[in-house]
């Protein structure tokens, strides 16, 4: 591969480091881009457009303001009503798992978790499932999806909120999200915009000794901007996002929310984004700077979280701004086109649902002072918005449970006679039903979602323990238990009679405002997996982690099967119970790696002693080379590779051919200049289609994924191996059944960022297509040659 240098986006400069804890040898800064572009009606808008100008026209300068700053009020977010124009005001709600502000609601399967289904199909019907119920309780801005973090670190606090390290499956998965929320007429939020990738500095902070902590800046070049971070971003502007909310951290040096670089010059430029940006909560630190750098909502519109210090960095600030001609009008008319038009595009002006009162006690923030009649709050209050969604969560979450290890098919279970269980992952859950966890978690039973602003309330939880008592009344089968993870670890004894099947629970917890220090099970479960693997021949480990753990027991000869269901939601135990016996064939696939050591991980969480002023920075340096694609880089073995997943029955892949969509010829630079939401729309052309053939040749019927990597190797230095460009689900393949399935490869896909033309270029020569059944397991290769070598290019 050739040399790069792609400091285009960044403008790297030497600077002397602020204090020992900067961490880093270079800090990065990121060019200006003024002024913040007007929004267009391209994307099918036109008609919203029109109706939100008209709408702008009639307010006041007062009235302006109050639609641009959030205010205290029933729900997470607001945005105050302007009754005499007949507008009920915006209910901004958390989050990406479930409503969270609200009882008698669903809480469904984390991002991780459905993304380990590789299933398009639930990608859509859980975005849509969740957004039914937020617009049930009168929400119409729904707090999700998330790219952001990607998942940099496998330690990140909040990786289990989106979806997978890798930019492809996590675009795919937000793209089909974003479409079933917008669907149902509620507004979908993808975050956090951008390079939000540890919760360590996540926002700035004085000690009480005044030490100024600085949010950590993600230094990020240009290249694995656009190719890993970006990405996302791209397919679900594409998709028609409403809104999108800026991140605390720094961005090469500039806060999230007022880097004019990454707000008015790659998302509302590059990526033609017409929707508004809206801030995360007290991400703003400034005002007339971050509007002109493109953030269009102040949320929730206060100083701070107190709810008692007056002020705004809009509000009155924003008036005075106006009238002094420090911001011009058409700023904020602009702001409010963006906010206004997905409003009536998805039809919120019509019989929207008011907000359910039921919602106000439950805001996690102190309390703050508000007239409930300045908002659409009507009864019934504690309304049930749940449906049928216990049974569409349960079949998600076991559709999405991955098989990790399964030793002369252990599993399904048939005709045991006696189980026993061990760790406290199996119990009940002991510390109610609700907990936001900002901060580690004590040891209280089963853990099916993790903790922060993206958390649920349950209504119900069915535990494992649970669904197996159930299970064993059900086929008359004997159930010993010991769920006190101390004792399990030492001393086993009273499980008598020996049983036939022991099954090991275990569980790693996450949550907003920290990350993760370990990769170890949480409550010294380790121990409990050595002590009944050392006594139980036939031992089974079932996880429910919110994220990757390192798992030094899984070669042990008495361990049989290795069961991975990550955060399966309030229908756990019962998902699991499906699987167990076979109800459900698994066919989830890892969206990640899992190594075989802590330190086979790279890019880790920056944390630094606390004494001096701290300016604390991130280079990326490992730029586009995580999860899988560093391991494939430095040619590490792992314990289980991105994309792995076993299943009842067994699949071949076979027949992989590609063809080109055109006998033109193909420019090397995408063609074009006119932008539409989502970039230049002939980087979602189709260039080539590939297709296989996959044959069930097990004996039950069961799911696979196949999948589609690309190697670019005409690409310059650093280029991954290998990537994953295209995944299908099949379905329902009885045994001997056979399926053709077709990959669409866009432009974009075949492409790597040219930083010296600043576009997307497909490389000249050989690109190899492997197709595989995970990252490593590949079955067969195919070269295509899109653009023909000819002339030699510089990457100098």
């Amino acid at each position: 591969m050739k040399s790069s240098i792609d400091l285009r986006f960044l403008c790297l400069v030497a600077l002397p480091l602020a204090g020992a804890a900067a961490n880093s040898s270079a800090h990065y800064t990121s060019p200006p881009v003024y002024p913040s572009p007007n929004m267009t009606a391209a994307g099918g808008w036109s008609a919203a457009m029109a109706k939100a100008e008209a709408f702008v026209e009639k307010l006041t300068l007062d009235e302006k303001v109050l639609m641009v700053t959030g205010a205290t009020g029933p729900c997470t977010g607001n945005i105050m009503p302007v009754k005499r124009l007949g507008f009920n005001g915006l209910c901004l709600q958390d989050g990406p798992t479930a409503i969270r502000l609200a009882d008698y609601a669903s809480v469904f399967p984390a991002g991780v978790t459905v993304a380990s289904s590789w299933d398009r199909d639930w990608f859509y019907k859980r975005g849509y499932a969740m957004a039914e119920e937020f617009k049930g309780k009168g929400s119409h801005i729904l707090l999700g999806p998330v790219a952001g973090p990607l998942g940099r670190s496998a330690l990140g606090g909040r990786n289990w909120e989106g979806f997978s390290p890798d930019p492809y499956l996590t675009g795919i998965a937000m793209e089909e999200t974003i479409v079933g929320i917008q669907d149902t007429g509620v507004q979908a939020t993808p975050k956090h915009f951008i390079g939000n990738e540890q919760e360590t500095y996540r926002n700035p902070s004085i000690g009480e000794d005044g030490t100024v902590t600085m949010a950590v800046s993600a230094n990020i070049d240009d290249r694995a901007m656009h190719e890993l971070y970006l990405w996302p971003f791209a397919d679900s502007v594409k998709a028609g996002a409403a809104s999108m909310m800026c991140s605390y951290n720094r961005v090469n040096g500039s806060y999230g929310c007022q880097n004019s670089k990454t707000l008015n010059g790659l998302l509302k430029t590059e990526l033609g984004f017409n929707g508004f940006v809206m801030s995360d909560w007290m991400a703003t630190h400034a005002g007339i700077a971050t509007i002109e750098s493109g953030l269009d909502m102040d949320m929730p519109g206060n100083l701070a979280f107190n709810g008692v210090t007056p002020g705004s960095y809009f509000g009155g600030n924003l008036t005075s701004s106006i009238k002094n001609g420090s911001i011009p009008i058409h700023r904020l008319n602009d702001m409010i086109h963006r906010i206004m038009t997905p409003y009536f595009h998805l039809g919120q002006d019509k019989d929207f649902p008011s907000i359910d009162p039921s919602s106000a006690p439950l805001i996690f923030f102190p309390p703050w002072t508000y007239n409930s009649s300045d908002f659409y709050m009507e009864e019934p209050s504690s309304r049930d918005v749940r449906g049928n969604h216990g049974a569409l969560i349960r079949k998600m979450a076991a559709e999405s449970t991955v098989l990790l290890k399964n030793t002369k098919g252990a599993l399904p279970l048939s005709k045991v006679k006696n189980i026993a269980v061990f760790g406290s992952d199996a119990a009940d859950i002991s510390g109610g039903l609700y907990n936001i966890g900002l901060g580690p978690r004590t040891e209280e039973g089963t853990l099916a979602v993790g903790g922060g602003s993206g958390t649920g309330r349950f209504s119900y939880i069915i535990s494992p323990i649970e669904a197996l008592k159930a299970k064993a009344l059900k086929d008359n089968f004997m159930l010993q238990y010991i769920t006190n993870n101390t004792l399990a670890a030492t001393d086993i004894s009273s499980i008598y009679p020996a049983p036939e099947v022991c099954l090991v629970f275990l569980n790693t917890y996450a949550g907003e405002s920290f990350d993760r220090i370990s990769f170890e099970s949480d409550f010294n479960a380790d121990a409990v997996v050595w002590s009944v693997a050392a006594n139980c021949s036939n031992t089974m480990v079932v996880v429910h982690s919110a994220g990757i753990n390192t798992m030094p027991w899984a070669d042990h000869p008495n361990i049989t099967a290795i069961v991975h269901a990550h955060l399966p939601g309030q229908e756990s135990g019962n998902s699991l119970v499906d699987v167990l016996w076979g109800a459900v064939n698994p066919s989830g696939k890892l969206p990640y790696t899992l190594a075989r050591k802590a330190s086979d991980y790279n890019a880790p969480i920056v944390n630094v002693t606390a004494g001096v002023d701290l300016d604390t920075q991130i280079d990326f340096t490992e730029s586009l080379l995580i999860d899988y694609r560093h391991f494939d880089a430095a040619n590490k073995s792992v314990l289980y590779e991105f994309g792995h997943g076993l299943s009842y029955t067994t699949f071949s892949l076979t027949g992989l051919k590609a063809s080109p969509a055109s006998r033109k010829a193909l420019p090397a630079l995408a063609p074009g200049t006119k932008i539409v939401p989502g970039g230049l729309p002939s980087l979602w052309d189709t260039v080539y289609t590939a297709s296989c053939t996959v044959a069930n040749t097990g004996k039950v019927a069961g799911a696979t994924v196949p999948q589609l990597y690309v190697t670019l190797h005409g690409a310059p230095e650093g280029t991954p191996p290998r990537q994953l460009r295209g995944f299908s689900k099949v379905k329902n393949l009885a045994p001997g059944a056979s399926k053709e399935v077709k990959f669409e490869l866009r432009r974009r896909d075949l492409s790597f960022w040219d930083v010296e033309a600043q576009q997307w270029r497909i490389p000249e020569g050989k690109i190899t297509l492997s197709l595989g059944a995970s990252s490593r397991d590949i079955k067969e290769t195919v070269d295509i040659e899109p653009v023909k070598a000819a002339t030699s290019y510089s990457y100098v």
